[in-house]
C-alpha cells in the first residue's frame, strides 16, 4: 500500500512546507497555504509518459544547427499572427488566459480551424461535452476533417489520445481542469497545475507539437494558479474586455519568440470573433466633436500605433476631499499631472473632482499620453473645445517640460490616415523626424506653450 504524505503548498508561488503557515516566506502572500496529499511513488517521479521522460539533444556547434524547422505557422488571422510576432513557433507552449465567457474557446476554435487546413489539431475539453463544442463550431461555420475532439481531464488519457492521433497542434481547455493521476490533490491546485504543465512542456519539445493551454483568471485579473506556470510556458496571452462591451483585446505579456505588449482587437458577434484591422476607427467612431475636455492622442502598443480619445470632466466637489477617478490611465500619473498644472500654470483643483477616461476600454501604459490628459483636464476646467482635427502626444515632466517620445513618425502617419490636420508634439521630436506629410506639426517645450497653442 502506498504511504501518503501531507504537504502545505502556497497557491500563489508553489512554496511547500511541512506545516501550515499564515504568511508565505517566498511571495509573502497571506492565507495562501492549502494541504495536499502525495504518495511515495509520486514523490519519486511525476512522468507518466513512459516514452518521454525528458527532452535533450546532442552537443552541436552553433553554426551547424539548422533552422529549417523553425518556420512559423500562419493562421490567416492577422490580429493573432501580429500578436504572436508573425505566427506560431513550432513546439512552443502557449498560455491563453481570460475571464469566463470572454471568448477564449471561441478564439481557439477559429485558430484550430485555420491550422487544420494542413495539419491535425486535437482539441481537449475538460469543461464542455463534445456536443456542446460541436454546436459552437456549427454556429461559427467550422467544418474541418482535421479537427479531433475529446472530452477528457485525465492527463494520461490525453497522452494516449495524442499517441493515437499524432496531431501537430494540441489545445487543452482548460489547464485548471486537467489533473495528473499520480498526484492525489484536486485539479487546479498548485501541484496539479505545475506538474501537468511541465509534462505537456516535455511532450511539446520532444514530439514537436505546439500546445495551447487555456486558463482562468482570478477576481483581480491575474491568472489562476501558481505564478510558476507563467515561467514554464513560452508565451502568455491575456484576453481582456470591459464589462458589457463587444470588443476584445488580446494582449501578450510574455513571448520568447517575439515582442511583448503587442495587442490584437476583436469584435464578438453572432459569427464569433471578427478581427478589427483598423482599431482607430472603432475607438473614434462615436467621438463627440462639440464637447469640452475631449482630446485625441496616439498610443503605441508594441509596434502598432492607434488613435484614442481622452475624455476629462471637472466638477465642484460636494465633499471635503476632492476625488480623482481614472479609467484606462495610471491614477498615480494623474495625481502628478494635476500637481504640475497647479504649480506651473497657477490653476486650482483643490475643490474640484477630476475624472479621466480613455474611450473604448483601452489601458494606456506609456507616458506619451501625459500631454493629452493634461490638455483634456484644462479644456474641461476652462470650458473651451479642442479642434477636432488635432492630435496631442508627449511626456510631461515635473518641471512642466514636454519630453520627446518614441515612434513619433509612426504616430503622425497613423493620424494622417484618418484625416487629422494638426499635431501638438514635443519640440525634441522635430529633430531628425522622418516625416514628410500634410499634417501641420507644432512643437512645444512646456505645458504652458502647449495650452496656448491649443486655445488658438
Amino acid at each position: 500500500m502506498k504511504k501518503q504524505k501531507n504537504k502545505f503548498l502556497c497557491q500563489q508561488c508553489g512554496y511547500n512546507s511541512v506545516q501550515w503557515l499564515g504568511k508565505c516566506p517566498s511571495c509573502e502572500a497571506w492565507n495562501s497555504f492549502t494541504r495536499e496529499k502525495f504518495s511515495e511513488s509520486s514523490q519519486k517521479s511525476y512522468f507518466i509518459s513512459k516514452q518521454i521522460t525528458c527532452f535533450s539533444s546532442e552537443v552541436l556547434k552553433l553554426n551547424d544547427i539548422s533552422v529549417k524547422d523553425f518556420l512559423r505557422y500562419q493562421t490567416a488571422i492577422k490580429e493573432f499572427d501580429n500578436v504572436m510576432g508573425g505566427g506560431i513557433v513550432p513546439s512552443s507552449l502557449i498560455l491563453l488566459g481570460g475571464a469566463p465567457g470572454i471568448g477564449k474557446s471561441t478564439l481557439m476554435l477559429h485558430i484550430s480551424s485555420a491550422l487544420s487546413d494542413k495539419n491535425k489539431v486535437l482539441y481537449v475539453s475538460g469543461e464542455e461535452s463534445l456536443s456542446q463544442i460541436k454546436s459552437r463550431a456549427e454556429r461559427l461555420k467550422i467544418k474541418k476533417d482535421n479537427i479531433f475532439l475529446v472530452s477528457e481531464t485525465n492527463l494520461l488519457s490525453i497522452i494516449v489520445a495524442m499517441d493515437k492521433i499524432n496531431p501537430k497542434f494540441l489545445v487543452v481547455d482548460s489547464i485548471q481542469t486537467t489533473y495528473h493521476p499520480e498526484l492525489l490533490s484536486a485539479p487546479g491546485t498548485v501541484g496539479q497545475v505545475r506538474e501537468t504543465t511541465a509534462e505537456l512542456l516535455r511532450i511539446a519539445k520532444s514530439k514537436n507539437i505546439t500546445v495551447f493551454l487555456l486558463g482562468h483568471v482570478t477576481k483581480e485579473g491575474d491568472l489562476a494558479g501558481p505564478r510558476v506556470l507563467e515561467h514554464i510556458v513560452d508565451t502568455v496571452l491575456y484576453f481582456e474586455s470591459e464589462r458589457q462591451r463587444t470588443y476584445r483585446i488580446l494582449r501578450v505579456y510574455k513571448n520568447r519568440f517575439g515582442p511583448t505588449n503587442e495587442i490584437g482587437i476583436f469584435e464578438m458577434n453572432s459569427r464569433g470573433l471578427s478581427e478589427i484591422s483598423n482599431p482607430s476607427l472603432i475607438f473614434l467612431g462615436e467621438r463627440t466633436l462639440n464637447a469640452a475636455g475631449n482630446v485625441v492622442t496616439v498610443s503605441i502598443e508594441g509596434t502598432r500605433p492607434f488613435l484614442l480619445e481622452v475624455q476629462a470632466l471637472t466638477s465642484r466637489t460636494v465633499f471635503g476631499l476632492p476625488r480623482r477617478m481614472v479609467s484606462g490611465y495610471d491614477a498615480n500619473r494623474l495625481t502628478i499631472l494635476i500637481a504640475v498644472l497647479e504649480k506651473r500654470l497657477g490653476l486650482s483643483f483643490g475643490m474640484q473632482d477630476v475624472f479621466v477616461n480613455i474611450a473604448g476600454g483601452v489601458k494606456i501604459k506609456e507616458t506619451s499620453a501625459d500631454l493629452s490628459v493634461a490638455c483634456s483636464i484644462i479644456s474641461a476646467s476652462l470650458g473651451f473645445i479642442c479642434p477636432k482635427d488635432l492630435i496631442v502626444f508627449g511626456e510631461v515632466s515635473l518641471s512642466g517640460e514636454i519630453r520627446s517620445v518614441v515612434f513619433a513618425a509612426e504616430r503622425i502617419f497613423e493620424a494622417e490616415k484618418l484625416g487629422f490636420k494638426k499635431a501638438i508634439i514635443p519640440r525634441g521630436n522635430l529633430k531628425n523626424l522622418l516625416y514628410k506629410g500634410k499634417i501641420d506639426l507644432i512643437g512645444v517645450e512646456t505645458i504652458e506653450s502647449a495650452i496656448k497653442t491649443l486655445k488658438l
